[in-house]
């Protein structure tokens, strides 16, 4: 995947990718999908829903308090097959764009190179 454009994405599948991982990615744009109609349609807060506060971290759908107008189960686990192979992200989303519009360089100084 890249954003060659803001606010835009492009897929380029290449042929190291099976066609059940494909099947998979084309099963989660769908499901996001219906997500965005749920809003849409008023099912789902603008505000508090599970494209709103994804990704979901194992420390926020195990914690005591869930306040979110949707299930832990669904937050954790929107597609069936992430009950047997789920990556966990370790934080939620950090600064939503800012990371991709400013750009930090960590190389080391290039003084270092000389």
């Amino acid at each position: 995947m890249s954003w060659p454009v803001p606010n835009t994405i492009m897929i380029e599948p290449t042929e190291s990718e099976s066609k059940e991982e494909l099947d998979k990615f084309c099963d989660a744009m769908i499901a996001i999908r219906e997500e965005i109609r749920e809003i849409e349609e008023g099912k789902q807060s603008r505000e508090d829903n599970i494209l709103v506060n994804a990704p979901h971290t194992i420390a926020k759908v195990s914690a005591e308090e869930w306040t979110h107008g949707y299930s832990r189960q669904r937050a954790a686990y929107p597609l069936p097959y992430l009950k047997e192979r789920k990556f966990w992200p370790s934080v939620a989303r950090v600064d939503d764009a800012y990371g991709d519009l400013n750009l930090i360089c960590s190389c080391p100084p290039l003084d270092n190179y000389q």
